[in-house]
């Protein structure tokens, strides 16, 4: 078992590169969905290979043996070696768990006082009275555009529906769910960190695209954004980190995708890129496939300890 909890600890910094290269080369939507079934399948899968190499070391103590009917520990290495993994890798998963914890309350603290703020208005378009342009998609029930009147004096009439058109697709979207658990799954795995921006990116293409869509012309969308972002100087105190913008990530890189009618066609992955995805599906498979079979082992493992107990028990 000691071999194969390796393993899922170790993939995130295969399967990480490759999921970005793939995402590049897929439709933003399918991008978006891809690079959070990642994250959540790579946090999962180290998260259980910590709690693995737990139970070996924990298996030494008398409080353990005695409640798990354990005749022996759990390894046939050194004691020391075994409890200091398990001490490090439960050190890990309680600071893992603290910081996702923290991160939770956070974020549903800083959407309570963003929905504080708009509490007043029934409509799905909040105005707030505040000369600093800004603009974003507040998740709820029901979600809201906000919009300040500074953003409003911004754009013309024509660009603020591009603009509205591209908030609403984050909310029809549900797109914050995305991101908040590919955010928390960050904080599982350090190599997960760097599916945040590309994740964000393509939450943010899927949505200009929608906008696009819903006003009938790409250009449209792509002054809109563009301008948007020009005007906005700073985000306001009350905009959560976890609410989507259209005026976040890297606006030129997004306007000159929409400026490309080559953008909006079907993209296919060349053959470097399946042989990349191949790369991703072999590494997610081999991360769960061997986290399950080391719990197994472990299983095994004890289904040994305990029979031995059963047979001292029985003479």
């Amino acid at each position: 078992m000691t071999l194969l909890v390796w393993v899922p600890l170790l993939m995130p910094f295969l399967a990480v590169p490759a999921a970005r290269r793939v995402a590049a080369a897929l439709a933003p939507r399918h991008a978006a969905r891809l690079l959070t079934a990642v994250a959540l399948t790579l946090a999962a899968s180290s998260s259980a290979a910590l709690a693995l190499l737990v139970v070996p070391g924990a298996s030494y103590l008398p409080v353990v043996a005695v409640l798990g009917d354990l005749a022996e520990p759990l390894t046939a290495g050194p004691p020391l070696v075994a409890v200091a993994l398990a001490l490090g890798a439960g050190g890990l998963l309680l600071w893992r768990t603290a910081l996702v914890a923290v991160a939770v309350v956070r974020e549903r603290a800083a959407l309570r006082r963003a929905r504080a703020a708009v509490a007043g208005t029934r409509d799905e378009l909040a105005v707030l009275r505040d000369a600093l342009p800004d603009a974003y998609a507040l998740p709820g029930r029901p979600g809201r555009i906000v919009v300040t009147t500074g953003m409003l004096r911004a754009l013309e009439p024509a660009e603020r529906e591009a603009l509205f058109a591209h908030e609403r697709a984050h909310l029809r979207g549900r797109h914050h769910l995305l991101l908040v658990l590919a955010e928390l799954a960050a904080r599982c795995h350090p190599a997960l960190r760097a599916l945040r921006d590309p994740l964000a990116y393509a939450l943010e293409r899927a949505a200009d695209e929608a906008a696009a869509t819903a006003v009938g012309d790409r250009r449209l969308a792509a002054r809109a954004i563009g301008r948007a972002a020009l005007a906005t100087k700073a985000p306001l105190p009350t905009r959560p980190g976890a609410v989507l913008a259209a005026t976040a990530g890297p606006v030129p890189r997004r306007v000159a995708a929409l400026l490309d009618p080559a953008a909006a066609a079907r993209p296919t992955l060349p053959r470097a890129g399946r042989l990349v995805a191949g790369v991703l599906l072999a590494s997610l498979v081999v991360s769960g496939a061997t986290a399950i079979g080391a719990a197994d082992d472990l299983h095994a493992h004890i289904e040994v300890a305990q029979g031995e107990t059963t047979a001292d028990a029985a003479r």
